[in-house]
């Protein structure tokens, strides 16, 4: 029986594929979920110092530290996780992560729909510095809601 809903295989190589900036990361979006049918995959890369305000969104999200160290606060757990540490998000947490190291990688995948078309819109209308406010109102509008807004 064939599979009415057959995708192709999917072979990137990230080094032809140009990277999102989002809040200081870079974020290479290794597949999303058009092409999958089911999950999004990327690769994010970041300078010590840098990671997202604490927020929340309707999908599941993993991260698997490929080198260096990042610190998690994933609801009311706060962590250091270091090179071949994994963590998972439930959909709907409150979460946020600060890079710890010099420099890191993270390997990330989440489920469903709306991380890709997120991080495409904040690097297209917001720029690598965003204007918090600007940014905030893209997050809103691919429904992820920013915790606490910085002073």
């Amino acid at each position: 029986m064939v599979n009415p809903m057959k995708r192709n295989v999917i072979i990137t190589n990230s080094s032809q594929i140009t990277p999102r900036q989002v809040f200081g990361e870079k974020i290479t979006i290794l597949a999303n979920h058009s092409e999958t049918g089911s999950y999004e995959v990327y690769v994010h890369d970041a300078p010590e110092g840098v990671g997202p305000p604490p927020h929340s969104h309707p999908w599941d999200e993993a991260f698997y530290v490929v080198n260096g160290a990042v610190d998690f606060v994933c609801g009311d757990v706060a962590k250091t996780v270091e090179a071949g540490g994994f963590v998972h998000v439930p959909a709907g947490t409150i979460h946020t992560f600060q890079y710890a190291s010099p420099t890191a990688q993270v390997l990330g995948i989440t489920s469903g729909n709306g991380a890709a078309t997120m991080f495409t819109a904040v690097d297209r209308e917001c720029g690598a510095t965003p204007n918090i406010d600007q940014a905030i109102a893209v997050l809103k509008r691919h429904d992820v809601e920013v915790a606490m807004q910085p002073a």
